[in-house]
């Protein structure tokens, strides 16, 4: 049996920890769901935390994904990481700092998986969803992000599945609400769609 690893943050985390399935109520259960009769069998595991930045996936990443020998490694993470960056009342270029971290972590992240694992990974474009004022300076900062995890995964060999412009799509096709709930979180249609886009990475 494969074991697929979800590294994430609150969209991953899909309230799992207050459901009974452990898997949460977003794309990861669907994604489960829908590979539930593929030839070869998988153990999914979310380890999404509702909250985490990526220094703090980065700094459980032996306890919560290397311990455990995976197969694939999934990650989405750095909506929070753009968001605090967005909201810091410091110049342009400590914002440039706090990023600069964020993309060390991931990194880090990335390095220790080459290294200690022989788990494909799979990295996924953070994503935001401006309405009107909100969110709009978060949008720079989300575009810097993207750069730089794709270049990063390039660099380790790492799948890098974009999401901004899918979503973008179908939003522009069916309406704001159908997709977000908030500009950041996914609806039960949202989830599914990220389901649906990442499901094409695993070999079955």
């Amino acid at each position: 049996m494969g074991i697929i690893i979800f590294l994430g943050d609150s969209i991953t985390d899909a309230g799992r920890k207050s459901s009974s399935n452990q898997l949460g109520n977003g794309y990861v259960n669907i994604l489960a769901e829908s590979m539930q009769d593929s030839d070869k069998k998988w153990n999914f595991i979310n380890q999404g935390v509702d909250g985490f930045i990526t220094e703090r996936v980065a700094r459980s990443l032996h306890q919560d994904c290397i311990d455990l020998h995976p197969d694939y490694v999934c990650i989405l993470v750095g909506v929070n990481d753009i968001g605090m960056i967005a909201r810091s009342q410091v110049s342009w270029q400590d914002k440039l700092y706090l990023l600069e971290d964020s993309i060390r972590s991931y990194h880090e992240m990335l390095f220790d998986l080459s290294r200690e694992t022989e788990a494909k990974v799979i990295t996924l474009e953070p994503f935001i969803f401006p309405k009107g004022d909100q969110y709009q300076d978060w949008i720079p900062w989300q575009k810097k992000m993207s750069k730089n995890i794709h270049k990063l995964a390039k660099n380790y060999g790492a799948d890098f599945i974009p999401t901004q412009k899918a979503f973008d799509q179908k939003i522009e096709e069916l309406g704001y609400d159908a997709i977000t709930t908030d500009g950041i979180h996914l609806t039960p249609l949202g989830h599914q769609l990220l389901a649906d886009i990442l499901k094409d990475s695993f070999q079955q």
